[in-house]
């Protein structure tokens, strides 16, 4: 599988690659949290050797090896609510999250 943007994600993403330095967006998970793990979104310069770069919507995505397996499959959005922006993760490898929502379990 891979990991894709929804046309919104895509185009937020988009706009902002284009007014910062990056090439593409690197998306990783980190162990922390209530829950075990989180996700970090941020522009990226390089590939390294142990990336996997995907395209999705005409965006570069580079995800780490260790983290793609946890971000297989995992379909990424942007949304925003009331005042509140971010991007929202539809991974079907989580089977829990807690209770204010910004950690997951596998």
């Amino acid at each position: 599988m891979a990991i894709t943007l929804t046309e919104r994600a895509a185009k937020h993403v988009q706009r902002f690659l284009s007014n910062n330095a990056g090439n593409g967006l690197r998306v990783a998970v980190k162990p922390t949290g209530c829950s075990g793990y989180m996700y970090v979104v941020q522009p990226a310069q390089d590939v390294n050797p142990h990336d996997q770069v995907f395209e999705s919507q005409g965006v570069q995505i580079i995800i780490d090896d260790e983290s793609l397996k946890y971000l297989d499959g995992t379909e990424v959005d942007f949304a925003r609510e009331g005042l509140n922006e971010g991007f929202k993760f539809a991974n079907p490898n989580v089977t829990a999250t807690c209770g204010c929502g910004e950690s997951f379990s596998l």
